[in-house]
């Protein structure tokens, strides 16, 4: 009778189940996440840079006719350069580092979307346990009444000793997420995953101009210390010339001296150019993930500073939001905090979990797999919040907050790109007007000493006009370089604040260089590069999203 009646019940849940699973599920695909569905936000960018308005004098000039190359270093047609910033890319310590951050929030987008799929597990236990049934029954007078019956008391024994019960299951929920408080975290999860490879990008776009900034300043160093050694050269052919005048009569000693002292300070400033060439070698190495000096015998061969092209595209200000990495960051964090909002607002409805359970009990080991020994369990079940003291009000309110700044964020993340850009566009354009400027001075400088030196040399002209038109033809091409180098290094700046370098090269989803991965135990090697599929913000719902169904 007890078979047929687990038989009828067995029956009735097999019956019940397909049809309380499909309603279940009607339901959730009913649902719709509640909260804001995230929409990119307007850069609000002028259809032109306000510095590409002014007329310009210099001799390399700005387009906005294409955008930026996002190999930008191989304008200056410099092979070293070339090969240190992909060295650079491979090797930095820095850059590994954020790999290491895209791989760990990638693990917790994976972590967050778990939670909306059913979760089963397994199950084994034994315990010994001693009910107390002795003393319940010896109360009830059950010992007494079993005096009359043959073998009861023999019985009531047995059943109050000791028992062991073995158990083995399986234990299965499954949030049902209608109202998309898990399908929210996610989405969160998921933006801050790309607001990770944002900064990755970013660190590359900045390692890029630190390498090319940190050669050009060697390669400065260089050219000061050839430009020095020239100098050099032409002050101790004019303190041979004054001596020799001296000993001829024709010059004075105070002549001589003053030769000396302009000797003395032209050699005073070679130990400076050594030290800035040390100093950006160094600072080359450390780039590359190298030890300091391991770049030396490579760089010490001197080179010109790298020259800037002809012309240089920057493009127009409304693409520069999808092209600098902090703001693609910025909007990746609105992105989060607009999901978090969601997931604050979804804590306020009910929580519909369906669980079950199956498996098997018994008191003797060899009865754990019979059909008799099992178990099952299996139905819904709701969570609804009551009284929270205001707690889960006052989250929904911290969460809108936080979007608000977020959104503010991404505006002031905005202005500072647009304004570093016009900071750029003014510092290159003026700077190559001051170095034309320095240049003319130069050839003036080097006609006036040459006119000097000769009437000296005739007689015809004081030692006094020719100290001075060589200390001003010293400074004039020290300043020069300085300039010269300063051009360059705007250059670098500019392609730095215009965002490129970490965009695909050639064709739509071509892979970046590689920069390193987790392997075994966490060790950092090179492997596949992280791949930028067109625009990331797209394909990771960044952007324009429709409503979570």
């Amino acid at each position: 009778m007890a078979n047929h009646h687990s038989s009828r019940m067995l029956n009735h849940f097999h019956r019940f189940t397909p049809r309380a699973t499909s309603v279940l599920l009607a339901l959730m695909l009913a649902g719709c996440a509640v909260g804001p569905d995230y929409h990119q936000p307007d850069s609000q960018a002028p259809a032109q840079f306000n510095d590409t308005k002014q007329s310009s004098e210099a001799a390399s000039s700005v387009t906005m006719q294409s955008e930026p190359d996002p190999r930008w270093w191989r304008g200056f047609k410099d092979p070293v350069l070339d090969s240190l910033i992909e060295r650079a890319i491979a090797g930095n310590l820095t850059l590994r580092m954020a790999v290491l951050r895209i791989a760990q929030g990638r693990a917790q987008t994976q972590m967050e979307g778990a939670a909306g799929l059913p979760s089963i597990s397994a199950n084994a236990s034994y315990n010994r346990q001693l009910l107390g049934l002795k003393g319940l029954l010896q109360s009830n007078g059950a010992y007494d009444k079993a005096r009359d019956y043959d073998g009861a008391s023999d019985v009531l024994d047995q059943i109050t000793q000791p028992t062991g019960l073995f158990q083995v299951g399986f234990d299965a929920s499954w949030e049902l997420d209608l109202f998309g408080r898990v399908r929210r975290a996610e989405e969160a999860a998921q933006a801050q995953t790309d607001a990770v490879i944002e900064s990755r990008n970013d660190a590359l776009v900045s390692l890029q101009a630190e390498v090319a900034q940190a050669y050009a300043q060697l390669r400065g160093a260089q050219a000061m210390r050839q430009v020095l050694q020239n100098e050099l050269n032409v002050a101790r052919d004019t303190l041979d010339l004054t001596q020799s005048r001296q000993r001829s009569g024709l010059a004075s000693q105070m002549d001589v001296a003053n030769q000396q002292t302009q000797l003395a300070q032209l050699e005073s400033r070679l130990p400076s150019t050594e030290r800035q060439e040390r100093q950006a070698s160094n600072a080359l190495a450390v780039l590359l993930g190298l030890t300091p000096g391991a770049l030396d015998a490579e760089l010490s061969a001197p080179a010109a500073i790298p020259a800037v092209p002809q012309m240089v595209p920057v493009g127009v200000p409304s693409t520069l939001a999808r092209r600098r990495p902090d703001v693609r960051q910025a909007e990746a964090q609105l992105h989060a905090a607009t999901a978090q909002t969601g997931v604050s607002i979804a804590q306020l409805f009910p929580d519909v979990s369906l669980s079950g359970q199956f498996g098997s009990r018994a008191t003797d080991g060899d009865y754990i797999g019979r059909w008799a020994s099992r178990f099952w369990s299996i139905g819904p079940s709701v969570s609804l919040p009551i009284f929270q003291g205001g707690r889960l009000i006052e989250n929904v309110k911290l969460a809108k907050a936080q979007q608000a700044e977020m959104a503010l964020n991404y505006r002031q993340t905005v202005l500072t790109a647009l304004q570093d850009v016009e900071n750029a566009l003014v510092a290159y354009r003026s700077d190559q007007v001051k170095r034309d400027s320095l240049q003319r001075a130069v050839d003036a400088g080097q006609e006036a000493f040459e006119l000097a030196r000769d009437a000296y040399r005739g007689g015809l002209g004081s030692f006094l006009d020719v100290l001075s038109a060589e200390s001003r033809l010293d400074e004039s091409r020290q300043a020069w370089v300085e300039a010269n180098l300063q051009v360059t290094t705007d250059l670098v700046a500019l392609y730095k604040a215009l965002g490129g370098g970490w965009q695909d090269d050639v064709q739509p989803g071509a892979p970046l260089p590689p920069v390193g991965s987790i392997g075994n135990a966490g060790h950092v090697a090179p492997s596949e590069p992280i791949e930028d599929k067109g625009d990331s913000r797209d394909n990771a719902g960044l952007g324009k999203s429709e409503p979570a169904q």
